[in-house]
């Protein structure tokens, strides 16, 4: 027998096996999914809606309650219960231009380049959890330009703890390139020299040269970037040390001392890439350039990698000359980061929440590492990277097999990516550079086989 709520969309089966508050909880949540109910609408109270089903309050309340765990719904004090979630199907009408179209196509089935999170591994609930809370604060009515308190002390905390880095300066960022074109901007002069690493972060490239300054690339090998090898002339050098990107190496002790000594002997500023340093699974990280020369060296992290972009939340540590003329620049161009994704990060760490996701990063990327290495050792298949981050190299032995391991892995709905695409000169060294964070285990498990066939 079936029980339909006249305003509501609720159809209610005594006889099925879901249980009533099931039904009524799936039932409303799609028709706000859905778009017949909106951000914003008012509810019938549970005992309210109980008469009117024909089922006792228990089973609206328990309704509700769930609703209200996944952020669906929210209790307003003397108020009474709303819809919190606006429709999400109703943007499938919106006219979107070709270009921005085939950004938003679909991926392919399987996603094993680097530099995508572990997005799935986020607990939803304590997703859901920060954002509302970050949505208690009232509205800002101007702008913090070096980020919100709470966040720089966020960072800073988290710095010390995770990176063992006693930061002085904090600046919040949108990110790590977001971050890079503000250096270049107001730091960096025009035509200036910035030494690179080749292979390297082709989107840091990209923003020096738009800002008009001459990149050079430096090669790196299994100790990094080689200091030597930066040209005289170069006023930066930008280099990711805990796990060179994307080759996967280490800067050694030696070598990170020796870049330290031609920065400060020759005026060099070094800017330090951190995007993946809490995930580290052999070893605890060497110090930060940023603890071991903190008068030369400007520090970059982010939560893209370790949490997911949607929060378009970094952070810069530098010296108080860098500092000062990136907070002038904004002033100068009205540009700050949002505070938006800053106010989640706050939250998610004052409830411990970051710290145990960071946890079960760590150990869900080590298990996946030790998987795919095994099967590669296995089958006799090369690699090269540290014990750390999400990533690792297979070496091909020209560009054309490079490009035929791309082609071949897509006609079986796997998206690799290779290692020609990160030079941006021409590329020395072929290879794979082959990513296990973007994708469920269960997935990455069932493409190993046809992985290894292909690699093999």
């Amino acid at each position: 027998m079936s029980y339909a709520d006249t305003a509501l969309p609720v159809s209610l089966d005594r006889d099925a096996a879901t249980p009533l508050a099931v039904q009524l909880a799936d039932a409303l949540r799609e028709a706000a999914a859905g778009g017949h109910l909106r951000g914003g609408d008012r509810l019938p109270s549970t005992r309210a809606l109980a008469e009117r089903l024909g089922v006792s309050r228990t089973v609206t309340s328990a309704a509700y309650e769930q609703l209200h765990a996944e952020g669906w719904i929210a209790g307003r004090h003397g108020s009474g219960t709303y819809v919190t979630t606006p429709p999400t199907r109703a943007a499938a009408s919106v006219t979107v231009p070709g270009s921005l179209l085939a950004e938003a196509e679909p991926a392919p089935l399987l996603d094993l380049a680097p530099g995508t999170p572990w997005a799935g591994g986020l607990d939803r609930a304590a997703w859901r959890r920060a954002w509302r809370a970050a949505a208690d604060p009232e509205p800002l009515t101007r702008a913090h330009r070096a980020g919100l308190p709470e966040y720089r002390a966020t960072v800073s905390e988290h710095l010390l703890r995770h990176r063992g880095l006693a930061a002085g300066s904090v600046l919040a960022t949108g990110g790590t390139t977001a971050a890079v074109v503000e250096l270049a901007a107001a730091v960096l002069r025009r035509g200036a020299v910035v030494a690179f690493e080749e292979p390297g972060y082709q989107r840091a490239v990209q923003a020096f040269r738009q800002a008009g300054l001459t990149v050079v690339g430096v090669p790196v090998d299994e100790e990094g970037l080689r200091p030597d090898a930066i040209p005289a002339a170069a006023r930066a050098v930008y280099c990711s040390p805990a796990h060179q990107y994307p080759m996967g190496s280490r800067m050694s002790a030696a070598r990170r001392v020796q870049l330290v000594e031609r920065a400060r002997a020759e005026g060099m500023l070094v800017i330090e890439d951190d995007y993946d340093g809490e995930l580290r699974f052999d070893v605890a990280p060497l110090p930060m350039l940023a603890a071991l020369a903190p008068d030369v060296v400007v520090h970059l992290g982010t939560t893209s990698k370790i949490l997911t972009p949607t929060l378009g939340a970094g952070w810069l540590v530098a010296p108080a000359s860098v500092v000062d003329s990136i907070l002038a620049y904004r002033d100068l161009t009205g540009t700050r980061p949002s505070p938006a994704g800053q106010r989640v990060l706050v939250e998610l760490a004052r409830t411990g929440d970051l710290g145990r996701h960071l946890r079960k990063l760590r150990r869900e990327m080590a298990e996946r590492r030790t998987v795919l290495v095994a099967a590669l050792s296995n089958a006799g298949i090369p690699f090269v990277g540290d014990d750390a981050g999400a990533h690792l190299v297979v070496p091909t032995e020209s560009a054309e097999a490079e490009a035929e391991l791309i082609a071949a892995a897509e006609r079986h709905s796997i998206r690799l990516d290779g290692l020609a695409r990160h030079f941006a000169g021409t590329p020395t060294t072929h290879g794979i550079a082959l990513g296990y964070a973007g994708c469920s285990r269960e997935a990455l498990m069932a493409a190993v086989p046809t992985l290894v066939d292909l690699l093999r």
